[in-house]
């Protein structure tokens, strides 16, 4: 059945529980970050290969957008979202109970396909929400989303410090079964109007991304930020555990607070957005991650200069991320979960290429490499913005007109 305006109403508690599961499933991402250099030890491998952790999870996220997102069209989201927390538990307990390498790598790639959760419980808010309370719905969520990011490393580095990492994973793994649980009690049986066959609606996705300019020109800027910002957090954690700084584990995750910055830069974002323009807050959200980039590789091995440039960093990621939803948002409303999924999907093999990548790079050329590769994607990113996205846009909107 499909929701009336009565049956459509969001409650504060239930939007609050949906963002703090939000918060808690998509940390499950990032908890590996502040933990490679104890995981590869545990494990005897080398910088190059614990890349492959992050890269495992990024990439089961991706897969997960891909073939799993465009499901909440067409399905239950209150039992897909079921399904999903049973299988983010059980990746978790698999990370946690890893006899080698290999599960370990397997059960991370699990780990982002249960953690696909957070993209059904976002357009699900936006269907639950009335037209003037979505742009509040859409930022309390979001919020949640950020939060979970930002605070997982610090999270686990605090956890490994004192129980060893794989403790991080069980706590992780009651949490999610936990909030399946919640969420299944509270969340409403929506049935979708739409009805396609699966291989339809995953054809769908790909038509759209073919039909819209300012869909590809959007994922391709954001896949390039997002693969800097995954190298740089992918490499924290052995820079620091090394010379000139020597940080234990839970140190290296405390890093995780500077980055809450980013909270700051997607408020700010959403509310210029209207008055600025997207194009506008992208460009200066893109100069302030090669900024920080160039203070990474100037005042890196300082402790202040890492603090500056992470800052700047998650500033410019998370308050770019917003206008480019925006904007492509805005091209069509009907179809706004698959451009979602195509746009996420981009972001999250960017992520996932981008973490692998900056091991390897740090394993070769070190610190200074790592912020090299993140100041030419983001140079790139700039440079693509400012003399094609930007004309896209303009071309878009004047079509529009017509």
């Amino acid at each position: 059945m499909a929701y009336t305006s009565e049956t459509k109403a969001l409650s504060t508690p239930l939007l609050l529980l949906m963002a703090v599961a939000i918060s808690a499933t998509v940390a499950n991402l990032y908890y590996n970050q502040p933990l490679l250099p104890a995981i590869g030890e545990s494990f005897g491998v080398g910088d190059g290969a614990i890349g492959l952790i992050p890269s495992a999870s990024q990439l089961g996220y991706a897969f997960a957008i891909l073939l799993i997102s465009p499901l909440g069209d067409t399905m239950v989201r209150r039992s897909l979202i079921s399904y999903l927390s049973f299988v983010l538990t059980l990746a978790l307990l698999a990370v946690c109970l890893a006899p080698n390498f290999a599960v370990l790598i397997i059960a991370s790639f699990a780990i982002g396909l249960g953690a696909n959760i957070t993209q059904q419980l976002i357009p699900l808010g936006a269907a639950l929400s009335t037209k003037q309370t979505r742009g509040k719905t859409m930022g309390t969520l979001m919020t949640g989303l950020t939060i979970g990011i930002l605070l997982s490393r610090t999270i686990s580095g605090s956890i490994a410090e004192y129980f060893g990492w794989r403790s991080v994973f069980f706590v992780a793994a009651v949490l999610a079964a936990i909030f399946g649980v919640m969420l299944r009690k509270s969340l409403p049986a929506h049935q979708p109007k739409l009805s396609l066959s699966y291989i339809a609606l995953i054809g769908s996705m790909f038509s759209l991304l073919k039909k819209h300019r300012l869909l590809r020109a959007s994922a391709f800027t954001g896949a390039l930020w997002f693969a800097a910002f995954n190298a740089m957090w992918a490499t924290l954690a052995i820079h620091v555990v090394d010379a000139p700084f020597f940080f234990n584990i839970q140190q290296a995750g405390m890093f995780g607070l500077v980055g809450l910055a980013g909270i700051f830069g997607a408020k700010l974002s959403g509310r210029l957005v209207d008055s600025v323009g997207p194009e506008r807050l992208i460009a200066v959200a893109l100069f302030l991650i090669a900024s920080s980039f160039t203070v990474l590789a100037f005042w890196g091995d300082s402790l202040i200069g890492l603090i500056v440039g992470i800052i700047l960093l998650d500033l410019g990621v998370f308050g770019a991320q917003i206008p480019n939803q925006v904007r492509f948002f805005s091209i069509d409303p009907d179809a706004q979960s698959r451009m979602n999924a195509v746009y996420m999907l981009g972001y999250y093999i960017a992520a996932a290429t981008g973490s692998a990548a900056g091991v390897k790079v740090m394993s070769i050329w070190g610190w200074s490499g790592v912020t090299a590769f993140g100041f030419v994607l983001s140079a790139v990113a700039i440079a693509y913005h400012l003399f094609f996205a930007a004309k896209i846009t303009s071309g878009e909107k004047l079509s529009r007109l017509k």
